[in-house]
C-alpha cells in the first residue's frame, strides 16, 4: 500500500509533561491527557478533535484501496442469506423464531402456538434500531405466563442497557425506568416482577434487584460491596431459583432466591479465593461444576454447600467446560485432549459423541424446556459452515436442522484444514489451527490470529467472511497459544500473571515454525487480534516485528499499565487477578511494566499497522489505541502505513449492523492484501 505523497500528512497528537511514580520507579507518559477527565463522558473539544483528524486520516490513507474494500464488502455480502432464519425453538406452549427481511441489518422476531397458526411478530428490531447509530439487543425474555416481553437495550455501545416490557397482547409497550443495568433479564415465578443487575456510574453490575410491572418499583435482592467481583443472573434450568454469581477471574460465589418466595438472595457457598464453581438446580437438587479437587473441574451432585458426591471427574486430558440438565438426561460440553466434546449420560454411563474431522467447534444451542427429550447443539469447523443439530436421546440420531447456506456458491472440496502442533522455546506444544485452499502455494501469504487470555480459547470455526482472504492467496491460520484455555485450564495458568509472557512468546515462535515449515515467509505473514489479543499483538511487535509485514490491532488493551494502576476504571479490580496489582507489588509493577506494548514502544521500523477503537468501550477505553498510536507515530522511522479508526458511535464490538460489521472487516482484509502485496 503507499500513501499518496506529499499532501497526505497524519495529526500529531500534542506531547504534554506527566509523570507516573510507583514502587520507587518513574516514567513519561506525555499522551496521558487523550484520558477525558469526566470519564464515561467524552466531551473535551480538543480530544475530539484529535480522535476524528485520526478518522479523516484513516479516510484519506485507505482511499487507494476503496475499490478492493468494495470488493471484499460485496464478496461478503453474497455469502450471507439476505432473508436468513433460525431453526424454530418451543418455550412454554409457543414456537419461536428469528428472521432476517432480505437486506436488513437486524432481525425480527415470531411466535405462533405450538402445532398451529401463523407466525406473529412480537419485536422489530429494524423499526427500533431506525435513526439510531448503533443498536444491540441485550436480554430478551418471554415471561412464564407468556403475556409479556422483557427486553433490554444499549444504543450507544456503552454496554448499558435500558429494560422494557412489551404486553403482547395488546402492544403497550412500558419503559421500567432502569437505564442502566447489565441487560440481563430474568422473571420471577408469577410473572408480575423480573430481576436486573444495575450498574454503578463506572460500569460495574453489582447491584440486584426485584422489579415489580405493576409500579416500576425496584427492591434489592443483592449488592456486591467488592469491586473485584462482578454480578451475572441467570435462572436454573428447573427454572425454581434466581442464581446470583459473583466473581472475578479466579474466584465465585453464588447466592439463591427461590422464585415467587419475595425477600432477599441467600448465599449458597462462602467465596474461596481460587475456587472458581458454577451452580445449577434440577429435580434431583443442587449440581455444582468446581475445580476445588481438580484443576479441569469434576461435577457433582450436592445436598448442601459441604455435602458433594461426584458425578463426572475431569482429568490432565478431559476439561470440563459446562452442565446442562433436563428432566431426563444431561449434557456436559467438555474438551478431551483439546478437541470439543458433548458427553450424554445413559445407562452404560457418560458416551461422548464422536464427531469426524481433526479440529472443529462443538457448542450448546438454545434449549430452552427443561422436559425437552433432544439437545440442540451447534457445529462447525474452519472448511464446515456453521450447521445445527437435534440429538434425540433416546435413539442417538442425530437430526440436522440448519447449515449456514452460502447463497453465492461455496465447494468445501476445494479447502483444506489442519491442525499442526509446534514446540514453544521452553518445550511447550501449541496447536496451531490452518485452513487454506487446495490450490494455495507454500511460502506464500499468511495470516496468523491470536488472542490468549482469560481461559477464552478461539475455536476453529467457520468464517464466510474468511474466504475472501483464502481467495486471494492467503492461508489463514489460529495460534492457541497460552493464557486461553484450548488445553485445559493449566493451558490459561500458563499464560497469565507472572506467565503472561508465554502468551508472547508462544505466538512468535508458531509464526517463526510456520515459516520454517515452508507455509510462509518472513514478511508475508500478516497478525490480528482484539483486546486482549490487541495486547498480544502489540507484544509480538515489540519482539519481532521484522517477522510481520502487516499488524491489526482492535480495540487493542495496550496500555496495560496505566490501566492495572487506574483503580478508578470498572474493571481493574477485576482484572488484578488476571494480569497483577502493579499498585500494591513492586514485583507485579515491574513484570507489567517488562511487557506492556505502549509502555515499550521502541525508536525503529514496523509493518503496517492498522488499529480501532471505539469511543463508548467501556472494557478497552478509547484512549489506548489513541495514546498507542500517538507515541509510536514519533518512533516510526519508516514510512510503512500507521493509521487508526475510532467508532465514534460505538463500543468494545464495534457496529452494531449485521452488514456494517462486516465493511470492518472488508477494511481489515483489504489493508493486509495491500500491505503484503
Amino acid at each position: 500500500m503507499s500513501f499518496p505523497r506529499p499532501n497526505l500528512r497524519p495529526p500529531a497528537a500534542d506531547r504534554r509533561a506527566h509523570r507516573v511514580a510507583h514502587h520507587g520507579d518513574a516514567y513519561d507518559d506525555p499522551y496521558f491527557w487523550l484520558r477525558d477527565p469526566g470519564y464515561p463522558k467524552v466531551e473535551t473539544p480538543e480530544i475530539l478533535d484529535y480522535l476524528r483528524a485520526e478518522n479523516a486520516y484513516f479516510e484519506a490513507a485507505m482511499e487507494p484501496v476503496t475499490p478492493e474494500v468494495e470488493a471484499i464488502f460485496s464478496e461478503i455480502k453474497g455469502r450471507l442469506k439476505d432473508d436468513d432464519a433460525s431453526v424454530p425453538w418451543v418455550e412454554g406452549g409457543y414456537e419461536y423464531r428469528w428472521a432476517f427481511e432480505a437486506g436488513a441489518d437486524y432481525r425480527q422476531w415470531f411466535r405462533r402456538k405450538v402445532g398451529a397458526g401463523d407466525w406473529t411478530l412480537i419485536f422489530d428490531e429494524p423499526a427500533e434500531a431506525r435513526g439510531k447509530p448503533f443498536f444491540r439487543l441485550g436480554g430478551f425474555a418471554v415471561s412464564p405466563c407468556a403475556r409479556y416481553l422483557a427486553y433490554s437495550v444499549d444504543d450507544s455501545g456503552s454496554e448499558r442497557f435500558r429494560l422494557f416490557v412489551r404486553d403482547l397482547d395488546t402492544g403497550a409497550t412500558t419503559d421500567l425506568g432502569q437505564a442502566e443495568t447489565s441487560g440481563e433479564i430474568v422473571w420471577d415465578a408469577g410473572s408480575d416482577a423480573l430481576f436486573v443487575v444495575l450498574l454503578t456510574e463506572e460500569w460495574r453490575p453489582a447491584h440486584v434487584v426485584r422489579v415489580r410491572l405493576a409500579d416500576k418499583a425496584a427492591t434489592t435482592i443483592y449488592q456486591e460491596a467488592s469491586t473485584g467481583f462482578f454480578i451475572h443472573i441467570t435462572e436454573s434450568a428447573d427454572k425454581a431459583y434466581l442464581l446470583i454469581r459473583t466473581a472475578d477471574h479466579v474466584t465465585s460465589e453464588y447466592r439463591t432466591l427461590k422464585k415467587g418466595m419475595g425477600g432477599a438472595a441467600e448465599i449458597w457457598r462462602k467465596r474461596e479465593a481460587g475456587h472458581d464453581y458454577s451452580l445449577d438446580h434440577d429435580g434431583g437438587g443442587w449440581l455444582v461444576l468446581s475445580n476445588r479437587e481438580e484443576t479441569n473441574f469434576s461435577l457433582y451432585r450436592a445436598a448442601g454447600p459441604d455435602d458433594w458426591s461426584l458425578i463426572l471427574a475431569g482429568s490432565n486430558d478431559r476439561y470440563l467446560l459446562s452442565v446442562h440438565p433436563f428432566q431426563t438426561f444431561m449434557a456436559v460440553m467438555a474438551r478431551d485432549a483439546g478437541l470439543d466434546q458433548i458427553l450424554i449420560d445413559s445407562s452404560e454411563g457418560w458416551q461422548a459423541l464422536p464427531f469426524g474431522e481433526a479440529a472443529y467447534e462443538v457448542s450448546p444451542g438454545h434449549n430452552p424446556e427443561y422436559d425437552q427429550q433432544h439437545f440442540r447443539f451447534g457445529y462447525s469447523s474452519m472448511v464446515t459452515p456453521a450447521s445445527v443439530f437435534d440429538l434425540d436421546i433416546a435413539s442417538g440420531a442425530r437430526t440436522l436442522r440448519k447449515e449456514q447456506e452460502i447463497p453465492s456458491g461455496y465447494d468445501k472440496s476445494a479447502y483444506v484444514s489442519e491442525r499442526i502442533m509446534v514446540v514453544a522455546r521452553d518445550g511447550a506444544e501449541v496447536p496451531v489451527s490452518l485452513v487454506y485452499r487446495k490450490d494455495w502455494q507454500k511460502s506464500g501469504k499468511l495470516h496468523l490470529y491470536g488472542y490468549g487470555a482469560y481461559g477464552l480459547g478461539m475455536s476453529p470455526s467457520f468464517s464466510p467472511a474468511r474466504l475472501s482472504l483464502l481467495d486471494r492467496g492467503f492461508a489463514y491460520a489460529i495460534a492457541h497459544v497460552r493464557g486461553g484455555d484450548e488445553k485445559g485450564r493449566a493451558w490459561y495458568e500458563a499464560g497469565k500473571l507472572k506467565a503472561r509472557t508465554n502468551a508472547f512468546h508462544d505466538f512468535v515462535d508458531v509464526s517463526r515454525a510456520l515459516i520454517d515449515r515452508g507455509y510462509s515467509t518472513e514478511g508475508r505473514i500478516s497478525i490480528s487480534g482484539g483486546s486482549a489479543g490487541g495486547e498480544l499483538m502489540g507484544a509480538v511487535l515489540n519482539e519481532a516485528g521484522d517477522v510481520y509485514g502487516a499488524a491489526v490491532l482492535h480495540v487493542p488493551f495496550v496500555d496495560v499499565l496505566n490501566t492495572m494502576l487506574d483503580a478508578d476504571l470498572p474493571l481493574t479490580p477485576m482484572e488484578w487477578p488476571e494480569w497483577g496489582n502493579p499498585l500494591n507489588s513492586a514485583e507485579d509493577y515491574a513484570h507489567i511494566k517488562s511487557y506492556c506494548p505502549y509502555t515499550n514502544l521502541a525508536a525503529g521500523a514496523y509493518p503496517a499497522i492498522m488499529v480501532t477503537g471505539g469511543l463508548n468501550d467501556p472494557r478497552v477505553t478509547y484512549w489506548e489505541p489513541a495514546k498507542y498510536v500517538a507515541k509510536l507515530r514519533t518512533l516510526k522511522d519508516d514510512d510503512t502505513p500507521l493509521i487508526m479508526k475510532i467508532n465514534m458511535e460505538a463500543g468494545h464490538g464495534g457496529k452494531s449492523g449485521r452488514y456494517d460489521r462486516y465493511r470492518e472487516v472488508a477494511e481489515e482484509y483489504a489493508f493486509v492484501a495491500a500491505a503484503l502485496g
